[in-house]
Parts: structure tokens; sequence; C-alpha cells
């Protein structure tokens, strides 16, 4: 992080700017941008920079994939299918083991903490109190960023937005490798148990992404636990679709929800879609719940400790009827209003907390661990002293044994109260968060909360939530933002208490839908989430009236707050909707400010492709088919050879020591269509002058199908196009082909597409957007 500061700093100083360094800090995205097309680009991946290249989902129609795709038996085919349906299982079996035995340990620690925090409470020995849940949250804490700081720093944070870029065709270097697995799994027990304002549900869809990407490529190559008979699976295309199919089940995991799971990534995930992924995303959420089932039978028998009948998240309100009348409209229409609302102010003010926070992590390793402690000290100040603000309440006799609870789990909480009393505030606060959740959703208790609590209960938790995203902790956003909404939900019922005749707790879930499709935008997702999650399906219509309410009132405000902290990291992210002005700008003009197309000769001279190879960056290159020597013979494309083919031809020295096309049989005895859809190394070979002067036939290995747009397509057609096929390159073609006439105008690629780089390059544009 300090090196791209300084490098940063530095650019703006050789431009004379660093008057506007100084003063637009806090107005800038993270990593400083350049205005030029097709720039090296640098990302915050987790809290780590990284270098930033696209991912290759287009299949690469060569001869030697052609050869191979003609001669496969069904035997192979049979293999093909039977892992990938294999893999799902997998997915889908290690993730819901995972995700329970994240649940136990959360659970065990949390619950016993509390157990000697009420007991020592109970005895009055506050102070006593206080330094034990703070002491013990502390180290949870530190254990949590240490871990991060140390030896994983792209597991801080949820995940879900370097895997939304990465299913958009963006590579996320370190994301998904054993290392990060480990510690997002301990990482979230010590975080989440240290009772931060944080949840367990961002974290377990990364690490469902971690597991499918391990799989698919047979294990960790950094760790010798690397696979070859999982050969098929190391490309591109079906890393993509097993991550997929791990973000379903992350979210099922954590919400216990398979249809959700699955809806989530299709909705908010996910850029390419299709019937097979469909199934196979649907089965591993079905072995997730198959395993979420038999923990919870397992220790619903009392084997699991504390966890007892309260982990794996489920907030059953099934047992409320819910009856429709018109005096509902109102609150309910008010709980959409502002969800959206409060959702658009949470995402105005997010990205200015990430921005001190980033200005603080880059001072060092040091810097973000002290930021996460001390965060956990405040959490542990307000979580365990503001209980003492609430006056004792009375049990009602009809709540019976429940109230008052002396356990760590529970409504109606004793606290530092006498018998027969509870603090309404301690049931919020001196609670896991799925317990917090769990107690402000239940229902038939229309006066457990008095309205002050609930107040106090909203105001820190947002404070919590603004606060607490972005230290060096694996971190989700879902629960944060229920017991948020949640608790506005239930005010606006207190509100209107004298007239509504639904639940006061069914309020609280509305709420907390709202607030959640007012900051993340997605609607389908939530809506079934929330039903599975609460087990009443007779929410459907209410809860998709304040959904709706809530999504548009947001998106009138500003995009989710995925697409903001996106664009913050400055992930390279391919919306599906362009600029409206992208309609007046063709893919010629972008080619015309970028620099001539390098070109490589069917039949290559090795010099010229080390030369090419070590003076550019590029990551494909047009093959040209220039005929005989006459100047008057029209120029062909032949296709498009891809970086990493021409590496592993070199490292092979597959050479010719004339100018020659070569036969079938001489690419086959070196060359696999698997082995070349595998990610290339570094250019690292030894050449004698002998060598260089030898020849490459670049025929076998070419592209002959890329993608060609004529160059005076829109660059709003051509994203969409981009953005859908899933491409690296995209040829631009001239209007007429002629002698002379060179016939690769230009190639695009997805920095070329970005609407900064092209306001960047055409000033103009940039100030008819502004007008706009």
């Amino acid at each position: 992080m300090e090196e791209t500061s300084r490098e940063a700093m530095e650019s703006k100083e050789e431009r004379g700017d660093m008057h506007d360094l100084e003063s637009d800090t806090l107005h800038t995205p993270l990593l400083q941008r350049r205005n030029t097309l097709s720039a090296s680009h640098l990302a915050l991946v987790g809290a780590k920079v990284s270098h930033i290249e696209s991912l290759d989902y287009e299949i690469n129609e060569s001869d030697v994939f052609k050869h191979d795709w003609r001669n496969r038996t069904n035997i192979e085919v049979l293999q093909y299918v039977s892992l990938k349906w294999g893999m799902a299982f997998l997915v889908g079996l290690l993730t819901g083991v995972i995700a329970s035995g994240i649940n136990l340990a959360i659970e065990n620690i949390a619950g016993y903490k509390m157990l000697t925090v009420v007991n020592l409470v109970r005895e009055k020995r506050y102070w006593a109190g206080f330094w034990y849940f703070t002491g013990v949250n502390f180290a949870l804490t530190a254990f949590a960023a240490t871990l991060c700081v140390l030896f994983a720093p792209t597991a801080a944070g949820p995940g879900i937005p370097e895997i939304k870029a990465y299913l958009n065709g963006v590579d996320t270097p370190n994301m998904y490798g054993a290392n990060v697995l480990i510690v997002k799994i301990f990482g979230s027990i010590g975080a989440v148990a240290a009772g931060l304002d944080l949840g367990k549900e961002g974290p377990l869809v990364h690490i469902g992404a971690c597991i499918s990407s391990l799989l698919s490529q047979g294990g960790s190559e950094k760790y010798r636990l690397n696979r070859k008979w999982l050969k098929y699976f190391k490309n591109d295309r079906d890393r993509r679709d097993l991550i997929t199919c791990g973000s379903s089940a992350g979210v099922c995991a954590a919400f216990r929800s398979p249809i959700g799971g699955v809806l989530f990534s299709l909705e908010e995930v996910a850029t390419w879609w299709r019937n097979a992924l469909l199934w196979r995303a649907f089965f591993s959420t079905a072995i997730v719940v198959v395993v979420l089932r038999g923990f919870i039978e397992l220790c619903n028998s009392g084997k699991c400790g504390l966890f007892g009948r309260g982990g794996l998240i489920l907030f059953d309100v099934s047992d409320v009827t819910v009856t429709y009348h018109i005096n509902d409209l109102l609150p309910i229409t008010i709980v959409g209003v502002l969800g959206g609302v409060l959702g658009g102010i949470y995402n105005i003010l997010l990205p200015k907390v990430l921005r001190v926070y980033n200005l603080i992590n880059e001072k060092g390793r040091l810097a973000k661990l002290l930021l996460a402690l001390g965060v956990c000290l405040f959490t542990s100040v307000a979580l365990y002293f503001l209980p003492f603000l609430a006056p004792c309440m009375p049990c009602d006799e009809s709540f019976g044994s429940a109230c008052p609870s002396s356990g760590r789990s529970g409504n109606f909480k004793q606290f530092n109260c006498p018998n027969g009393h509870y603090n309404d505030l301690a049931t919020l606060l001196h609670a896991t968060n799925d317990d917090a959740v769990r107690n402000i959703f239940s229902t038939s208790t229309p006066n457990e909360f008095r309205t002050a609590s609930l107040l106090i209960f909203f105001g820190i938790y947002c404070i919590l939530g603004l606060i607490t995203f972005g230290i060096a902790v694996p971190s989700g956003l879902f629960l944060p933002i229920i017991l948020m909404g949640s608790a506005y939900g239930r005010l606006v019922a207190k509100a209107f208490s004298a007239y509504i005749h639904i639940d006061p707790g069914l309020y609280a879930v509305l709420g907390a839908a709202a607030l959640m499709a007012g900051i993340m935008r997605m609607t389908v997702s939530v809506c079934i989430i929330f039903l599975e999650l609460t087990n009443n399906l007779l929410l459907l219509p209410i809860m998709m009236f304040v959904l709706l309410i809530s999504k548009s009132i947001g998106d009138g405000m500003n995009p989710s707050i995925y697409e903001i902290i996106l664009d913050m990291k400055g992930l390279p992210f391919l919306d599906a909707h362009p600029e409206p002005w992208m309609r007046n700008l063709t893919v010629g003009e972008l080619a015309a400010v970028k620099d001539s197309v390098i070109y490589l000769g069917v039949v290559e001279k090795v010099s010229t492709i080390v030369e090419v190879l070590r003076s550019t960056s590029h990551n494909g290159f047009p093959v040209i088919d220039q005929g005989s020597d006459s100047e008057n013979r029209v120029k062909e494309i032949h296709g498009l050879v891809l970086r990493s083919h021409l590496i592993k031809i070199l490292s092979k020295k597959w050479f010719l020591k004339e100018r020659r096309r070569t036969e079938d049989w001489e690419v086959r005895e070196r060359f696999s269509s698997v082995e070349l859809a595998e990610k290339a190394v570094k250019l690292e070979v030894d050449l004698t002058e002998e060598e260089l002067e030898m020849y490459v036939d670049l025929h076998p290995f070419t592209n002959t199908t890329p993608y060609t747009v004529v160059e005076t397509m829109s660059v709003a057609k051509a994203m969409v196009l981009f953005r859908q096929v899933g491409l690296r390159h995209l040829l631009i073609v001239p209007k007429y082909q002629g002698s002379g006439i060179d016939p690769v105008v230009g190639i695009l690629t997805r920095q070329d597409l970005r609407a900064h780089n092209i306001l960047g390059a055409f000033p103009e544009l940039a100030k008819k957007a502004h007008k706009n």
C-alpha cells in the first residue's frame, strides 16, 4: 500500500497537482487513476494492492482445441460431466461442514463469554465484568486482525465485491488460496465472537468461493497439494462456474436459504448465467441444507455445548398469522421509504469512512492492527455500559418462566435487575448478533422494548455499522444491516401501535429487508432469503411491496454499496448499462487514441516473438496472413494468439529451422487444449542465438474465430457485447477492406470500456457528461 501511495504521489508531482492531491484526499478513489486507455491497472483486492488482469472466458477455437474437441470419446465426455457434478457436490458438502463448524465455535466462545459476564453482573461486580468482557473481545479481535494483517490481507472484508469482479471477468489475485481460506475461517470466528458489528454471512460467501477455486485447480500448487486428475478444470470458464456455485452455497450456509442462495448469485454476483449452471448451483445449495439439517439434529440432542437450538440462523416467525388491514398500508409504506432513504445515506457515509481508514492503513501493519483494536474497544465499551442507562421493567405474567432469563440467550434478560424484572436494552446488546436479531424479531411481544431502548439500539448500531466495516478482519454487511433495519422497523410499529394489525416483530423483519434492499439494491433474492429465514410465506406480498419501494428510492440516490466499493477499490467492473454518452462515440475513435496494434505473422521468427513479449504487457496479438511479398496483396486476419500460448511455445522450444506450415501430428505430440487452457507462467527461458533465428508456426494456436466489431459501432453496443460474452479482447476491423489497409484497426480491452478512462481521453465528453 505504501509503494502504491508513493507512486500515486510521484505521478501527481509530475503533473504539478500536489495541491489537488492534498485537498481531494477524502473525495477520490482509494487508488489514483491515470487518464489513459489500457493503462497498467492496480486495485485493492481485500486489503492488498494487486496488479489486475482480465480473465479468458472465451473459448479459444484454435486448431489444437478443434482437434481435441472432435476426438473426445464418450468416456471422456462422461468423465467431464461427472466431475462437474461431483465438484458441485463437494462444494456444498465442504461449505456446509465449515459453516456448521464456524457456528459451533462462535456460539460456544461467545456463550461462555456471556455467561461469565452475566454471573459477574449478577454479583454486582460491574467493573470485573467490564474488564473481562473487554479483555476477551480485545484478544479475539487481535487474533482475527493479526491473521489478516500478517498472513492473508485479501481475507479482510466480506470478499463479495472481489467475487463479483471475478465473475465479471477480472482476475483478483491471491483471493482464493488455501491461506485465505484458513484465515477467513478462523478470522471470522474471532471477529464475530468478539461482538464486533459484523456478520459471518459475507465471509461464508468468500469461503464457498475459495473452496470452489481450490477444487477447480486440483488443490493448492503453492503448498504442493495439487491433483493432476482434475486437469479439466484448470481454465477460467469452469473455474467461474464453480465459484458461482460456491457463492450460492455460501449464502445458503449463512441463512439456511437454498433458493435464496441461488438467486443471490443470479441477481448480485454473477454476470454470466445459463440453465446448466442454475441446476448445479441449486444442487450445491441442496447439499448445504442437508448438512446443516444434520448438524441441527445433532445439536438438538445436546451434543454441541452451548450451541443448542439457537444456532444456524433461523428466525422462525411461522407461528404468527399475518392478517392484512388498510391501516397497515401507511406504516408499511413508511418502512419501505425509510429503507431507501437510510440505505442511500449509508452508501454516502460508508465510502467516506473507508477513505479515512485507507489513509490510516497506508501507515503499515501496526496501524491496521491498532485500528481494529480501537474499534473493538469502542464497541465493547458501548455494548457493556449502555444497558445500564435502561430502567428495569417488570415481567408480564403472560410471559411465564421465560421472564426474566439469566442465561446467555433468550428474551427478557435480567442483567442488573432484581428478580421479576428485565432489562430490555441488555436483551439486545448483551447477546450475540444472531441472538439480538432473534430477540428483536420475536413476535407476540409488542411492549417488550421501550422506544428509548430501540432508539439507543438503532443509533449505536448505525455508528458501529459505519466504523466496523473496513477494519482488517473478515466481515460481512448482512447482519449489521439486519440489526439496523429491524430496529427502525420496530420503531415504526411503536409509532403506529394504536392502528396496526400486523405483529411488531414482523415490522422488524420488514425493516431489515427494506434496509438491505436500500443498501445492496437486491430485491428478489432478499425477498426469498427472508421468507426462508422466517419460515412465513404470508409475508410475501408486503415483503415485495417494501422491497420495491426501498430499492426505487435508493436507486434514485446512488449506486449499491458493492458497486461503490468496486469503484473505490479500482476493480474494473463493467456495468450492465452503458453510459448514455457512449452512444455518441465509436470504437474506431477509441482505437485512434490508443497505441498502434502489434501484429504477428502466421509463421513468425522466434526473436520477434521474444521482443514483442518483453517490450509489451499485452495479452493478445492479432495474427495476420500477409501472403506473398506483393505489396498489392490484401492482408487477412488469421485470428488472435494469446500471450500465455506464446510463452508455452517458447518454454517448450517448439521451433522450426525454416519458415513453413507444420503438420497436425507435429503439434499434437507436444501440446493439448487442456494444457493450453492453464495459466501461463512468466517468460523465463534462455534462448541461444541459433534458436532466436528459428521460426514458430502460430497456425495451430491461433483463435481463428475471435469476436470482431466494425469501427463504426458505438462504444455502448460494444460494451454490452464485451460484458455479456465475457471477452478479454475485442478486435476492431475497418469498414472497408483493401490493399494497403490494415485488417485490424485496434483491440478493445476491459480498460478501454471503462467510463473514467474514456472521459480522461476525451475531455470534451467529460464536460458534456458533467453538464448532463
